[in-house]
C-alpha cells in the first residue's frame, strides 16, 4: 500500500487537479492500493488567512467570500460543500462581531480547506468511476492543545487510524484530509503550516505503508529554492538524516516532522511533479548516494534576538533560564550562537513570536535589569538564516569569504555537533544575493590542476589518500580534475604526469633514493607542460621551506601545513610575499592555526577590509586543550591524562614538544603577521610548562616521570578561584597599529562559564577582538587537533586554490 499526498498547487483548479484525477486512476488500473491525502487547493490557506485578516479589522469581506465559494466550486458542481460554506459564514461573522480571532478560531477557520478539498477530489472521482470516501483527519489524528502547531499523541492516534481503516472496503480509495486534526475535547487543531506532509508521513507510518509519494508543483527537492537561484540542481536522492535537516532549516517541500515518522519504519517518500510525470523526482530513503554538500536552505520569517549582559560573566544557569522562559511561552529556538558569556548570546525565533519572546525574557530577567547583569534584549527583524546543508566546517571558508567579497557580512553563524551543516544569519535585504553566491560557491567545465605532494608523514600520507578518494566527487562537483603528478620525502621521488594511484606509497618505496626532489619535480612539470601547478608542503622541515622562492618562481601556487615559513625571521617573511606578488602566486596555509577552522582567512578578510582587529586570544593547541579539559574536569593525576593524551595520539611522541609552548608561540606569531606585525619568534613571552629540572633529560627519562609533574600541576589547579578551569592560551594584544603587538603564550584560569572555559574535548577556540564589534568578540571554534582535521583543511585550501586558479 502506498500514501499519496498531493499539494495545494497540485489540486489547484485546471490542469492541477486533472493531473491528480488521472494519477489517481492511473494508479487504481495498475493495482494499486493507495491513501489520499489532499492539502487545501490552490492558494486557499493563504486566501482564507486573508478573509480573517479582513473580518478582524472590521473592514468588508463577504464579496471576496463569495468569490472564494465560487472558485472552489469550479470543478464541479455535483460535489456539496454547503456545510463548509455554511461554516466559514458564521465563524467570519462572529470574528468581524468581535473584531478578534485566537488562533483556535483560526485553525477552525483554515479546517475548511483541506474539508473542501477531499469533497471536490471525491467527488471528482466518483464521476470517473472510481469508489472513493472523504475522510476527515479529526476523526483519526489526536493531538495536544498547541493551536497552530499541535503535536500528535501518538498512542491514540494510531488506534484510530486503524479502526477507522480496518473498516474501510479495499476497493474504496480514502481521501484524507491533511494538515487537520483535533485534540481530546474535539477541538480542532493544525500541524503548522506544510503539515499535510506531516499528516501523510503519520499515516505511512501508522498503515505500514511501502512508501510515501508526495506531489507538488516542482520536480523535486533542489540544491537551492529555485524560485531564489535560476540553476538551483534537482537532487536525486537524499538520506531520511539529511532530508530532516534540510526540514529543519527552512526547505519548503518537506516538513520539519515528516521525516521521523518515516524514519522509524524505513518508508520510502519521493517527492514528484504532477505536472511533469516522466520525471523521477528526489528519493528519499535510508542512505544517500553521494557525500558532500546537499542543499541551501533558508527560513525567512525569524527573528534575531540579541541577550547581551556583561554582568553574566561567571554565573552558572543563565542559558537554563533563557530557554526555560521561551519554553513556558512554547517558543521554539532554530539558532543559538553565544559570541561570548560576557556580552550575550543570540537567539533565532520565528519572526511572530520576537515580541513575545523579548517579554517573556525581560520578565524572566526582571531583577538582572535592576542590578545590571543584563543591560539589554533587543531584536533584529529583517533577517534569514541560509543553512548549508552537508557543509563541513572544515571548507566552510569557500563560501563565507564569498559573502565577504560580495559585501555579505552574516550577523551569525553557528555549526551543527557533527560540523556538517553550517547557518549564517544575515540581513533579508541580502538574502536572494547571499542564496546565488553560497550556491554558485558551493555547487559551482572541467579543470586540470595538478599538485605535488612534499611529506608523506601522518599529515601528509592522509592528504594524498583524502585527494585519490575524493577526486571523482571533486570532479563531479566541481569540474576540476585534480591530479597528484608528484610525491616527494626526504629520499625518494615519485612522478607521474597522469597521476599517481592509490599504490602510490608503495611505488615511492621502490623509487631510487636521490636529493633532487624539488629541482626534479620542477623539471618534470616544465618538461610536461602541467598546468595548474600547486605545491604542498607537510614537511615540518625547516630546510625545505628555502625551496618556496624556486617553487613560486617555476608557476607554483603553495600550501602548506608546515609553519616554519611563516614563523621564520621576518626578512624572509616578507621576501616571500614580495615573490608570491612578482609572480601573481598564491600562498595558503589555513591549517597552520586552528586545524581546519576558517581562522587565518577571516582575519585576513577582516584586516584587508580596513577592521581595525585589537586583540586575539584564545587556545592554539588541540593536544594542550584536550590535556588540561579534561584535568580541569575530572578528579585525576596530570601524569594519567598526559599519558592519554600521547596513547591517542594527540601530542608528539615526546609531548615536552607541546609543553614547551612553541608551537602555541608560532601559532600566534603567525597571527601576529596577518596584521602585518613585524614580530620575531624572540619578541614573544612563552610560559614553559615543562619544569626545569625536566627541561634538558632524555625522553625516556621524561616519559618515566611523568607522576613527578601531578605536585606541580595540583598546586596549580588547587590555587584557583572557585569555578575556574585552567588553559593554555596564546594572546595578542597591545596596540596593533604600532610595528610590534605584545604576544603571551601562558597557562591561565579562566571561568568555567566563559567560551574558554566550556571548551571541550580537544577543541580549540578563538577570539577575535575588533574595533566595530568593541567588547564582543568574533568566536571560531571547533577540532584543533588531528591528521584527518589538519589534511582536510590542507585539502581544503587546494580546493580553493584550484577554484581561484582560473
Amino acid at each position: 500500500m502506498k500514501v499519496i499526498k498531493f499539494g495545494g498547487i497540485s489540486l489547484s483548479n485546471g490542469i492541477g487537479i486533472d493531473n491528480a484525477i488521472a494519477i489517481i486512476k492511473k494508479k487504481i488500473k495498475k493495482g494499486e492500493q493507495i491513501v489520499v491525502v489532499a492539502s487545501a487547493r490552490g492558494n486557499t490557506t493563504d486566501q482564507l488567512e486573508q478573509l480573517l485578516e479582513k473580518a478582524a479589522r472590521g473592514s468588508a469581506y463577504k464579496t471576496a467570500l463569495e468569490n472564494f465559494k465560487e472558485e472552489q466550486q469550479q470543478p464541479t458542481q455535483n460535489a456539496d460543500l454547503s456545510v463548509e460554506f455554511l461554516r466559514l459564514e458564521n465563524l467570519l461573522e462572529a470574528v468581524f462581531l468581535l473584531k478578534d480571532c485566537s488562533q483556535k478560531i483560526k485553525d477552525e477557520v483554515l479546517a475548511q480547506g483541506e474539508l473542501l478539498a477531499v469533497k471536490m477530489l471525491t467527488s471528482l472521482l466518483e464521476s470517473s468511476g472510481i469508489t472513493a470516501q472523504a475522510i476527515d483527519a479529526r476523526q483519526l489524528l489526536v493531538t495536544d492543545e498547541n493551536f497552530g502547531n499541535a503535536s500528535p499523541i501518538e498512542a491514540l492516534s494510531k488506534e484510530k487510524v486503524l479502526a477507522c481503516f480496518n473498516k474501510i472496503d479495499k476497493n474504496v480509495v480514502p481521501v484524507v484530509t491533511g494538515f487537520i486534526a483535533a485534540n481530546i475535547k474535539n477541538e480542532t487543531t493544525t500541524l503548522g503550516r506544510n503539515g499535510s506532509n506531516y499528516t501523510a508521513s503519520l499515516l505511512a507510518n501508522y498503515l505500514a505503508a511501502e512508501e510515501l509519494q508526495n506531489y507538488t508543483h516542482v520536480n523535486g527537492i533542489y540544491t537551492a529554492n529555485p524560485d531564489l537561484v535560476k540553476d538551483a540542481k534537482k537532487i536525486a536522492q537524499l538520506s531520511f538524516a539529511e532530508a530532516n535537516e534540510m526540514a529543519n532549516f527552512g526547505a519548503t517541500i518537506l516538513h520539519a516532522k515528516t521525516i521521523t515518522p518515516l524514519l522509524e519504519k524505513n518508508i520510502n517518500l519521493r517527492i514528484l511533479n504532477s505536472f511533469n510525470l516522466e520525471d523521477q523526482g528526489t528519493l528519499i530513503t535510508s542512505e544517500s548516494n553521494q557525500k558532500g554538500i546537499k542543499s541551501i536552505a533558508v527560513l525567512n520569517q525569524v527573528a534575531l534576538i540579541n541577550f547581551e549582559g556583561r554582568g553574566l560573566l561567571g554565573k552558572v544557569g543563565v542559558d537554563a533560564r533563557i530557554f526555560k522562559a521561551l519554553s513556558d511561552q512554547q517558543i521554539s529556538v532554530s539558532i543559538i550562537s553565544q559570541g561570548s558569556s560576557e556580552r550575550g548570546i543570540g537567539l533565532v525565533v520565528d519572526a511572530e513570536k520576537a515580541t513575545e519572546a523579548v517579554l517573556a525574557l525581560e520578565a524572566a530577567f526582571e531583577m538582572d535589569f535592576y542590578t545590571k547583569d543584563v543591560h539589554r534584549i533587543s531584536v533584529i527583524d529583517d533577517v534569514a538564516v541560509v543553512s548549508i546543508i552537508g557543509q563541513d566546517l572544515n571548507n566552510f571558508h569557500h563560501p563565507f569569504n564569498a559573502l565577504i567579497k560580495n559585501q555579505i557580512v552574516p550577523l551569525l553563524f553557528n555549526n551543527t555537533i557533527t560540523g556538517k551543516n553550517v547557518s549564517l544569519v544575515i540581513k533579508k535585504a541580502d538574502l536572494h544575493k547571499a542564496v546565488n553566491v553560497i550556491h554558485g560557491q558551493v555547487f559551482g567545465v572541467a579543470k586540470k590542476v595538478n599538485i605535488a605532494v612534499f611529506g608523506k608523514g601522518l599529515v601528509g600520507g592522509t592528504l594524498i589518500n583524502q585527494i585519490l578518494e575524493n577526486a571523482k566527487a571533486v570532479l563531479d562537483r566541481r569540474k576540476i580534475e585534480l591530479k597528484i603528478f608528484a610525491i616527494a620525502n626526504s629520499k625518494q621521488v615519485l612522478v607521474n604526469q597522469d597521476g599517481v594511484s592509490k599504490d602510490w606509497a608503495h611505488q615511492l618505496e621502490n623509487q631510487e633514493t636521490t636529493k633532487l626532489g624539488v629541482e626534479t619535480i620542477i623539471q618534470f612539470a616544465k618538461t610536461h607542460h602541467l598546468e595548474n601547478l600547486i605545491a604542498v608542503d607537510n614537511t615540518a622541515s625547516a630546510d625545505f621551506v628555502s625551496n618556496y622562492l624556486p617553487l613560486v618562481s617555476a608557476g607554483f601556487d603553495l600550501v602548506s601545513s608546515n609553519k616554519i615559513a611563516n614563523t621564520n625571521s621576518f626578512s624572509f617573511y616578507k621576501t616571500l610575499r614580495e615573490a608570491l606578488k612578482e609572480h601573481k602566486k598564491e600562498y595558503l596555509y589555513e591549517t597552520n592555526v586552528g586545524a581546519g577552522l576558517p581562522l587565518i582567512d577571516t582575519i585576513k578578510l577582516l584586516h584587508e577590509s580596513g577592521e581595525n582587529i585589537t586583540r586575539i586570544r584564545g587556545v592554539f593547541s588541540g593536544s594542550l586543550s584536550y590535556l588540561f579539559n579534561k584535568f580541569s574536569s575530572a578528579d585525576i593525576p596530570f601524569s594519567t591524562v598526559l599519558q592519554e593524551a600521547i596513547d591517542l595520539g594527540y601530542t608528539e611522541p615526546d609531548p615536552r614538544e607541546d609543553l614547551c609552548g612553541n608551537d602555541v608561540a608560532r601559532k600566534l606569531l603567525i597571527l601576529a603577521r596577518e596584521l602585518d606585525l613585524e614580530n620575531e619568534f624572540e619578541d614573544i613571552h612563552i610560559e614553559n610548562l615543562i619544569p626545569p629540572a625536566f627541561r634538558e633529560t632524555s625522553s625516556a627519562k621524561f616519559l618515566s616521570s611523568l607522576a613527578d609533574l601531578n605536585a606541580v600541576f595540583t598546586a596549580k589547579k588547587q590555587a584557583q578561584k572557585e569555578d575556574h578551569v585552567l588553559r593554555y592560551i596564546g594572546d595578542l594584544s597591545g596596540d596593533l597599529f604600532q610595528n610590534k603587538g605584545h604576544l603571551d603564550v601562558k597557562l591561565t584560569s579562566v571561568p568555567v562559564s566563559s567560551p574558554l572555559g566550556s571548551l571541550k574535548g580537544s577543541d580549540a577556540i578563538f577570539e577575535i577582538y575588533t574595533e566595530s564589534y568593541g567588547e564582543q568578540p568574533i568566536v571560531i571554534q571547533g577540532a584543533g587537533a588531528g591528521a584527518k582535521v589538519t589534511a582536510r583543511g590542507v585539502f581544503g585550501d587546494i580546493l580553493r586554490l584550484a577554484k581561484n586558479n582560473n
